[in-house]
């Protein structure tokens, strides 16, 4: 925790409650002073922000707008106590104020999904674990404008939105080409693989996007840039991208391997895989390792090593050939 001053970037470091640790938030200078990313919804990161404000020679009401990499609790979560205009992309709308429709919406897309990938019925309670981590979001905002892909940062016009969906379907990062530093949010981590993570179809009836794809696609996308150095959600800057995403898609690789081997052996659903994979920690992060999952198995479907053996009781089993 603590302050870093770059040349036009202050880093503000704040305590989070999770597993990943503190969490990156940057005051940006220019044509509006702006914050990118809110920090998580605690008294101990409220208390660590003002003071980081403070020692960078601003307070609160001083903030012109804030501007999101994604909507994820740890990153929206002091929110409330700005006045200043929020921006981010279009499917983080529905979490900032916790839309009662969409919320049950997503309740039905996970009972719905669960069944599918073979989590037995009396562990289903297990969907309240989804619900856990919500209360360190915003309780009560709204975004006043959408970005989206080719756009500009207001204010900031020098950054460049890309949109970047695999950890969050909201995720956007913003590049500079002048000096090749991005603003990376979440999208990539200098010491852990970003989780890309089931969430439901912005509106209801749509169909599960396949996070995992989606992410590679959207590292592969940000590989095609000049990026001298990343700044990032979680941990220390990044200033060689290039090699750590080659480990990273190996790491990939070799996971999903594993898989089919498991998958050749007899035919599993989602979840039984899941347990096999995580057996200490599925139950009580469920969203996370479910996620990492069915990955996987959307990898080998789209790689053409696997396929739909039976689907019994609404849960759907595969083999791999």
């Amino acid at each position: 925790m603590g302050i870093e001053f770059f040349k036009d970037i202050i880093k503000i470091t704040l305590p989070t409650p999770f597993p990943i640790g503190d969490v990156n938030t940057y005051i940006v200078k220019g044509d509006r002073l702006t914050l990118v990313d809110a920090g998580v919804n605690t008294p101990e990161a409220k208390a660590v922000f003002k003071e980081g404000l403070r020692k960078a020679g601003y307070q609160l009401s001083d903030i012109e707008q804030v501007i999101l990499t994604h909507h994820h609790p740890d990153h929206i979560g002091l929110l409330d106590q700005f006045s200043a205009e929020i921006y981010g992309h279009e499917y983080g709308k529905n979490w900032l104020s916790y839309n009662a429709p969409f919320m049950n919406w997503r309740n039905e897309f996970f009972l719905q999904l669960f069944t599918e990938f073979g989590v037995p019925p009396h562990m289903l309670t297990i969907l309240g674990n989804l619900e856990k981590t919500l209360r360190f979001g915003s309780q009560n905002s709204r975004l006043a404008g959408f970005l989206k892909e080719g756009d500009t940062m207001p204010g900031l016009p020098d950054f460049h939105v890309f949109e970047t969906p695999g950890h969050a379907q909201s995720h956007l990062v913003f590049y500079r080409e002048k000096d090749g530093l991005l603003l990376a949010g979440d999208h990539i981590l200098k010491t852990v693989s970003s989780n890309p993570l089931i969430e439901p179809p912005m509106e209801p009836g749509g169909k599960r996007a396949k996070s995992l794809l989606q992410y590679h696609r959207s590292l592969k996308k940000i590989l095609e840039l000049d990026i001298q150095r990343a700044v990032t959600g979680h941990g220390n800057d990044i200033a060689s991208i290039r090699p750590l995403l080659e480990r990273r898609f190996e790491r990939q690789r070799e996971r999903a391997e594993l898989v089919l081997s498991m998958l050749r052996k007899k035919p599993m659903t989602v979840f039984d895989v899941c347990v096999q994979l995580f057996p200490e920690v599925y139950k009580k992060e469920t969203g996370l390792t479910l996620s990492e999952t069915v990955g996987q198995f959307d990898y080998l479907l789209e790689q053409g090593n696997i396929q739909v053996d039976r689907i019994e009781n609404g849960a759907i089993y595969y083999y791999g050939k």
